[in-house]
């Protein structure tokens, strides 16, 4: 609701995906899900436009890769390449994290990764990991 109302139009979601906490594994597990969003905002005031949400909802940033009520990333933003000191697109992390890619797979299997040239159901299908992603049903 918060995304479409302050980013852009929502035109698909993913299921939700559970996993076990990644980067930092003594917490909670993650909850994951994609969503696409058409907007007009450049992608500075995206990344800008998700943190106010992020704070709205109650997001402290006081540990890396800790335990939060929410995380917000901009995985893709159309197939731009950009990289600032405070926001990288495509995601630095995307090929590494199934929870991330699982959920992306759904929505966009052949989207073309504009740095690694490969599908994102590609990327899904070659990761080298044991961190199990589980669809929830709906």
């Amino acid at each position: 609701m918060h995304i479409a109302k302050s980013i852009g139009n929502i035109s698909a979601i993913s299921y939700i995906y559970h996993t076990a906490a990644w980067g930092k594994t003594d917490q909670p597990d993650f909850m994951n899900q994609v969503v696409k969003v058409a907007s007009n905002i450049e992608p500075e005031g995206v990344l800008q436009g998700i943190l106010a949400i992020e704070k709205k909802l109650g997001r402290e940033r006081i540990e890396k890769w800790a335990a939060r009520t929410i995380d917000i990333d901009i995985l893709f933003y159309d197939l731009m390449i950009i990289n600032h000191h405070n926001l990288i697109i495509p995601h630095p992390f995307l090929q590494e994290r199934a929870f991330a890619l699982a959920p992306l797979a759904e929505l966009a299997p052949n989207l073309e990764h504009p740095i690694l040239k490969q599908t994102i159901s590609t990327l899904l299908a070659n990761l080298a990991s044991d961190l199990a992603v589980r669809k929830l049903a709906n």
